[in-house]
């Protein structure tokens, strides 16, 4: 069993209602675990964007500053290489088109 420790925090009580929301509808055994859980995300997502800026920091040691037109051209290219999912493809660069009223 993992051993927990008891911390006392202020939370905004829409976060409140939003986990007992989740125990009500069987998505966390409690507050406390769906509150772990929560910290737990965002301790793993602190990590990954810790390791991106230290793969950036590298790439541009090694490479040179990534400029603001490389990142606009790896945008670009990466907007055309997208495969559409929802909806159709945006091929005008404007948004999604409206239908026309029959």
């Amino acid at each position: 069993m993992i051993r927990r420790e008891r911390l006392t925090v202020t939370v905004d009580p829409a976060l409140i209602k939003a986990g007992q929301a989740a125990v009500a509808a069987g998505y966390a055994e409690s507050v406390s675990a769906w509150v772990n859980l929560a910290l737990a995300e965002r301790a793993a997502k602190e990590r990954r964007l810790a390791a991106m800026r230290d793969a950036i920091a590298a790439y541009e040691a090694k490479a040179g500053e990534i400029s603001l037109e490389e990142l606009s051209a790896q945008g670009r290219a990466d907007r055309e290489s997208a495969i559409v999912v929802r909806g159709k493809p945006n091929v005008s660069g404007r948004g999604r088109r409206r239908r026309r009223a029959a």
